[in-house]
């Protein structure tokens, strides 16, 4: 049953959240949550490693795994930043997902001239060989493509980009298989956004999407599940819970898992109130995790930052534009308020939830499902 705003401070359970945290209760229903972190961030603030430790399973470099971050310059591999990671996450007994081996937007500037002059698959091979190996005791997720989806370029959507101008659209295949014979044991998943409204660029992102990952099952490629970003945006109304249910049903119909990996909120509203503010966003996360979370191949949700004071969100010029006049005393509308902790690391709505919707919203049983059409 879906719910939202008030109603779901309504639900009756036998057994309580209580005072549980995100991580324990997310395991209630076998799942885990987890968050992007910045290292430098967990080294300089204690407030923030202390909730990071109390509420995390999974966590996520936000950008220290990237190839432009580990091989600046040709063969000049610097491994410091996530080797920190990895040694914090060991010694706090939490996991770490692979982000990201292939994504359009880190690859090095070296890089795409040897790839464009020389089509060599052997750079990208090298580079996988180099990673997935040093961290495969600890990494048992790797995201091996980021964003490969972009509607409106090509007629089988996918995005324009490095790889596919030099080796053609089956580099996805041929990255999961790379990533395989470095990982035999790891889930490899491809990873996407703007899934979520009904809008005509995510209708189309979702079928193009859902067409991919057709095409990569029916070639064997060892595709194990799907992230699905959910960075929810106010300005976009409300996330459309049908359509949202339908591609999700499509994925698990395929025999692949699904986490949600880089969950956030950008605000519409910066007027108003902090609390009408937190409201707006907690009500907006209920409604995309109550959908979210009954389907059973969910195996876990994923913030892309635990505290407002890291959110890559910033309030932008054009924000401001909106409001025209609205902060004429200096003062402005503070952090946006799109993740589970305020600045100063208190809990807000977003937080209370995400834990009641990761305690209370039971997987439906499986069964067998007819394939439907998703827009």
């Amino acid at each position: 049953m879906l719910c939202a705003g008030a109603a779901c401070a309504l639900r009756v359970d036998p057994a309580s959240a209580g005072d549980e945290g995100l991580e324990a209760a997310a395991v209630r229903w076998g799942r885990f949550f987890g968050s992007a972190v910045r290292v430098n961030d967990l080294k300089t603030e204690p407030n923030l490693r202390e909730a990071v430790i109390r509420e995390c399973a999974q966590l996520v470099p936000e950008f220290e795994m990237n190839w432009n971050e580990i091989e600046p310059a040709y063969g000049q591999l610097s491994f410091g930043k996530i080797d920190d990671l990895t040694a914090f996450a060991i010694a706090n007994g939490k996991n770490l997902r692979g982000h990201t081996l292939l994504w359009h937007l880190s690859v090095p500037e070296w890089a795409v001239e040897m790839l464009r002059e020389n089509q060599d698959w052997n750079l990208i091979a090298r580079y996988f060989g180099s990673v997935i190996p040093r961290y495969g005791d600890v990494i048992g997720m790797w995201e091996v493509v980021n964003e490969p989806i972009d509607p409106g370029q090509r007629v089988d959507g996918l995005r324009e980009n490095i790889f596919l101008e030099v080796f053609g659209p089956d580099y996805i295949a041929r990255a999961l298989a790379q990533a395989r014979r470095f990982a035999p044991k790891a889930q490899l998943v491809i990873n996407e956004y703007g899934l979520e409204y009904d809008l005509p660029d995510e209708r189309d992102r979702r079928y193009f999407l859902l067409k991919l990952l057709e095409r990569l099952k029916r070639a064997g490629a060892p595709l194990d599940g799907l992230g699905v970003q959910a960075h929810l945006d106010l300005r976009k109304g409300h996330i459309s819970q049908s359509a949202v249910a339908r591609f999700l049903q499509e994925v698990a119909a395929m025999g692949l898992s699904i986490t949600v990996t880089e969950l956030d909120v950008k605000e519409a509203d910066y007027v108003a109130t902090a609390e009408e503010r937190d409201r707006q966003v907690a009500d907006e996360v209920r409604r995309y995790l109550d959908v979210v979370l009954s389907e059973r191949a969910v195996t876990g949700v994923t913030t892309w930052g635990l505290s407002d004071l890291h959110s890559w969100l910033e309030i932008t010029k054009d924000d401001y534009a909106r409001f025209a006049g609205a902060w004429t005393d200096g003062a402005g509308p503070g952090f946006n308020r799109g993740l589970p902790l305020d600045s100063s690391m208190r809990a807000k709505p977003m937080y209370f939830a995400i834990r009641d919707a990761l305690w209370y919203v039971k997987p439906r049983p499986q069964k067998r499902r007819k394939k439907v059409a998703v827009p």
